[in-house]
């Protein structure tokens, strides 16, 4: 989950990996998803991007970005609807337990997948816990595990450059 959440590009210099369809594919291989036969279109990559950037809209908002309006937080999970619709999910139920995996193959087979990722967090208590950093330039997701739950930076370089800037715009525009 975290591997499809931080694939967009940051401040560190990490481009942007769903960038192309090449991209897109690549990253699902190396995530040992079933790929085989797929041809991954620009429609695809788009789709991955769209279904991450809402994911990350709402780690952001669970981590308390005040950045961020109603609208937009509505907009993301609106989004997250549809892509539940787009990518239908089975539930395979054996001995062992249950799980929910994407209904489809190829792409929507792919995406299908991530949403039954989410789907089996957000059943549990690790979906509060999963946040984006409110750095704006970073955005990583990543697990919350302070006891209090109220963690809304991946590092503290990331507390840090934010502490810093707004230091700066204090002493920009001194309080009158």
């Amino acid at each position: 989950m975290l591997g499809f959440l931080n694939t967009r590009a940051n401040a560190a210099g990490d481009p942007e990996v769903f960038a192309s369809p090449d991209g897109f594919a690549d990253w699902a291989r190396g995530e040992n998803l079933p790929t085989a036969g797929t041809v991954v279109t620009e429609s695809d990559a788009v789709a991955a991007r769209e279904l991450r950037d809402a994911l990350v809209t709402v780690l952001l908002a669970h981590a308390d970005d005040r950045t961020l309006s109603d609208e937009e937080v509505a907009d993301a999970e609106a989004r997250l609807v549809q892509a539940s619709v787009r990518y239908p999910l089975i539930s395979l139920i054996s001995t062992r337990g249950a799980r929910l995996t994407g209904a489809s193959t190829g792409t929507p087979g792919i995406l299908g997948t991530v949403v039954a990722a989410v789907t089996q967090l957000a059943l549990h208590d690790d979906w509060a816990r999963l946040k984006a950093c409110c750095n704006p330039p970073c955005h990583t997701a990543f697990v919350d595990r302070t006891r209090n739950r109220a963690a809304r930076y991946c590092s503290p370089a990331c507390n840090s450059q934010v502490s810093m800037r707004a230091l700066r715009e204090r002493r920009r525009n001194p309080p009158a």
